[in-house]
């Protein structure tokens, strides 16, 4: 491997300039405005991959319905693959090139679509979610072939531009693949997630699911003076904080009845993965910068983070929230929140009980009101950890940064998890290439140098370990 790592070492900055061109290409999927950007970052990405010989092919997922009721066309889905050789096992690669939205004026110390360095960290919208990790996969395979070392391996790549945005259309592509392109493959691996701390890396074999819910109160068909009317009317504002107020207790326990029920208990052998995992909470108070976390004990809150379920409240779309006073009653407000759900729960189950206990607590209040609750939800996810797959990771880990990797659960969701797994039958493995403290969604996004360029060599020395396992 010294050869391939010398070359990553050698290039580390054209490998960062290739990395500031994608950055500055604004590809977020959520906005209708630049949805040409997210397109020409797929075309950009195809030409890089076709310049390593990687077979390549756009496959297009038809048009998406917005909430207006017009029609976008979505953009299309990198279907790639390197060698063909059935004596070698196969390696299925995912990421994505969509990034979220991001304006200097969010708060942003830099302008998010120009890759700017600051004391060796490399700050840009998608540096480490997830243009960063799709380029260390290029820049492994460019090592490899220039030092003209066989792959080991024979390679599949799925790149989207839709994963921001819920991966709108892949998981139908996904299904309609699973006994042709998606056939015959040996390992699975993403690279869409983050370490857990600054200094250790870490292998992720579970991720929680995830259900949105959308509550609708609607109390006239205008909005009203409150001068006026205020007084005189159930006001839906009144009842959506009221059901709002109703789901989570100040310790972060979800109130709604059965939600708990089908969560597995602990076993020893998961409690004990827990305890010498890298992970400090003072540290991770300070980065929230929150005055105390809900739980007291490194191993009680990641547990909560991991294996148990949690209810957030996100918002409420129709009420007034702009700057300076607004005497109106809104005719119709509607209330977003999530429930992050854990293996063993069904999305279906949990829709189901949060609709019926929303509905049950709206006729106790006895508004005349009209209650409306839509919902939408994906599956949790928890891999064979014991996998050779894992295996070769954890070698590859130790032979770039010289410790063992922590094993981590995560509290976040990745949709294509599952859809891989199912359209597969294959073993998932996440495999970040960022530290705890890049905040990918937030402001001021980044990747250290350091992290970039040892990520490239921690895909490369994977391939390798799995290339070792044989036929």
């Amino acid at each position: 491997m010294e050869p391939v790592f010398k070359y990553i070492d050698d290039n580390a900055d054209r490998f960062i300039k290739r990395l500031g061109t994608a950055v500055a290409i604004p590809s977020v999927s959520a906005s209708v405005k630049l949805r040409p950007e997210v397109r020409r970052m797929v075309e950009w990405t195809k030409a890089e991959m076709d310049k390593l010989n990687i077979q390549t092919e756009l496959l297009e997922l038809g048009d998406q319905v917005l909430p207006s009721s017009g029609v976008l066309k979505l953009p299309p889905v990198i279907f790639g693959q390197l060698g063909n050789d059935p004596k070698k096992k196969t390696l299925l690669a995912y990421g994505h090139v969509d990034v979220q939205p991001a304006n200097k004026s969010d708060g942003w110390d830099t302008d998010p679509f120009l890759l700017t360095e600051i004391d060796g960290k490399l700050y840009g919208r998608g540096t480490s979610d997830d243009k960063g990790p799709v380029l260390g996969w290029l820049n492994a395979i460019e090592a490899y072939q220039n030092q003209k070392i066989d792959l080991p391996l024979n390679l599949k790549f799925v790149f989207e531009a839709m994963e921001e945005s819920d991966s709108d259309g892949l998981a139908n592509l996904l299904m309609s693949k699973k006994d042709s392109f998606l056939k015959d493959i040996d390992f699975i691996c993403i690279s869409d997630n983050n370490w857990l701390s600054k200094n250790r890396p870490c292998l992720t074999y579970g991720l929680r699911g995830v259900c949105h819910f959308f509550v609708e109160v609607e109390c006239s068909s205008k909005d009203l003076h409150s001068g006026v009317f205020g007084g005189s009317v159930h006001e839906a504002m009144s009842d959506l904080i009221f059901l709002m107020n109703s789901l989570v207790d100040v310790k972060g326990r979800i109130l709604i009845p059965g939600i708990y029920d089908s969560v597995e208990p602990i076993t020893s052998e998961e409690d004990s993965l827990y305890k010498d995992i890298d992970f400090d909470l003072e540290d991770l108070r300070k980065d929230i910068g929150c005055e105390k976390l809900l739980h007291s004990s490194k191993v009680e809150l990641l547990q909560h983070n991991w294996r148990h379920p949690c209810l957030s409240l996100h918002g409420i779309e129709g009420a007034f929230s702009e700057p300076g006073a607004k005497t109106v009653i809104p005719r119709k407000v509607t209330g977003k929140f999530s429930i992050r759900i854990v293996p063993n729960q069904d999305p279906d189950e949990v829709q189901r009980l949060t609709k019926s206990y929303l509905e049950n607590c709206h006729k106790t209040r006895g508004s005349p009101n009209k209650l409306r609750v839509t919902t939408s939800g994906s599956p949790a996810w928890i891999s064979d950890y014991k996998h050779e797959n894992y295996t070769a990771a954890k070698k590859a880990c130790k032979k770039v940064y010289g410790v063992e990797p922590d094993m981590t659960r995560e509290g976040g969701s990745v949709p294509v998890v599952f859809y891989m797994e199912k359209a597969t039958s294959t073993n998932v493995l996440l495999l970040p290439m960022g530290a705890c403290d890049d905040d990918p969604h937030s402001q001021n996004e980044k990747l250290d140098i350091s992290k970039f360029i040892d990520g490239t060599k921690l895909f490369a020395a994977y391939i390798n370990e799995l290339g070792k396992l044989g036929k």
